[in-house]
């Protein structure tokens, strides 16, 4: 495995333990601060909003050298999670947190680009599926450590332990990564060009409605395994690295069979999948064991539908690659955004109910997925 895919998924790692700890440490985040449950779920919201807001931004940036932009991103995210450690109240945390999102969609739409050229022939997919791998162990580990450190010492812990990541980040992106063949400059018009056609948007749509979805649930999965399935506190740690491995799994399995057999066609089966999985959640999840199964199916389809998404609008977005690779982010955390507000409003029938509204996010996901698969998927093969 090449050094340089190792150091863009060290910054993945960094902002999948930033963006997913979150769930697994909500009480304790609301707890400290004196706030509800679902507000909490509000911190969930504002990093996905940085997320949405600082993907456009490399529009400005679009001519400068790949590496620069990957280097200046994560400062940026070793800045907001620094902040975040220290913040004192909700106010202060929510704006945190949402400068924390700022990198996330921008850092994946760049690292998708170098990714893919640095793969050999024919491995762009699995390519990007080892620079998305991070996220997924962070999700492994990362998460259930910062689940840990929360429950043992103190959730800011967690954030002070992404800052330090950023800096090893920093380090490692500096020395393997090399400098690769910039974008041709199509303008700023150019950057948008891409979106006049309906294939960009139909993944966009799928990845937006089909995270969603999950993210009812998932932004809640703590109290609903505890309360619904009859969890203990102390095993979260255990079952978050279950989910973690589900994530792991997904991601590098769906890099190869995409690269076999299309991420059209990978993406679509996954995404129909995961409305199944979703609706036995709400009818099983007060069995323990069924609980734990499905949860792990659910999050390795969350990740088995990222690299096709991610490599998908890349080729479907010529001239405008940097943004196409940020709007897929964007597209990610506008779903988890919504996921959140909506399974916040579920919360009130019951922990169970947040994987029951999001059936017919991820469903309308599966329809736009398999409409671009049987009208576009052919032509940017």
């Amino acid at each position: 495995m090449k050094k340089s895919l190792i150091a863009l998924a060290f910054g993945t790692l960094g902002l999948g333990i930033a963006e997913f700890t979150m769930m697994g440490i909500l009480p304790y985040v609301a707890q400290d601060l004196g706030v509800s449950i679902p507000t909490a779920g509000h911190f969930i919201s504002a990093y996905a909003l940085g997320v949405c807001a600082g993907a456009p931004l490399l529009i400005l940036a679009r001519k400068c050298a790949l590496k620069r932009i990957l280097l200046a991103l994560v400062a940026l995210m070793l800045i907001g999670n620094l902040c975040a450690s220290l913040a004192s109240g909700y106010w202060m945390l929510l704006a945190a947190r949402f400068v924390s999102g700022l990198p996330h969609g921008a850092y994946f739409g760049v690292a998708s680009i170098v990714a893919g050229k640095l793969a050999d022939k024919g491995k762009s997919s699995e390519a990007v599926s080892i620079m998305i791998a991070g996220m997924t162990v962070a999700n492994l580990f990362g998460v259930p450590l910062g689940t840990s450190l929360s429950h043992t010492l103190s959730w800011r812990v967690t954030f002070l332990l992404v800052a330090g990541w950023a800096v090893i980040t920093f380090y490692y992106i500096h020395r393997w990564v090399p400098v690769v063949e910039g974008l041709a400059d199509t303008g700023f018009k150019g950057q948008f060009r891409f979106l006049k056609k309906p294939a960009p948007w139909l993944i966009l749509g799928a990845t937006a409605l089909g995270n969603g979805g999950v993210f009812c649930w998932y932004s809640y999965v703590n109290p609903m395994l505890t309360e619904v399935s009859g969890f203990s506190a102390n095993s979260m740690t255990a079952l978050m690295v279950l989910a973690g491995f589900g994530m792991v799994a997904g991601n590098l399995a769906s890099g190869r069979l995409s690269d076999r057999y299309t991420p059209g066609k990978v993406g679509t089966v996954v995404q129909g999948m995961i409305a199944v999985v979703l609706l036995a959640l709400f009818f099983l999840s007060s069995s323990p064991w069924c609980a734990a199964l499905l949860m792990a199916l659910c999050t390795a389809g969350l990740f088995a539908v990222s690299s096709p998404e991610q490599v998908l609008i890349i080729r479907v977005a010529p001239g405008g690659e940097l943004l196409g690779g940020a709007c897929v982010q964007m597209a990610f955390n506008l779903g988890n955004a919504i996921g959140a507000c909506v399974g916040g409003w579920a919360v009130t029938g019951g922990y169970r109910y947040p994987a029951l509204v999001g059936v017919p996010f991820a469903c309308m996901g599966f329809l736009l997925f398999l409409i671009f698969y049987k009208k576009y998927q052919a032509h940017y093969l």
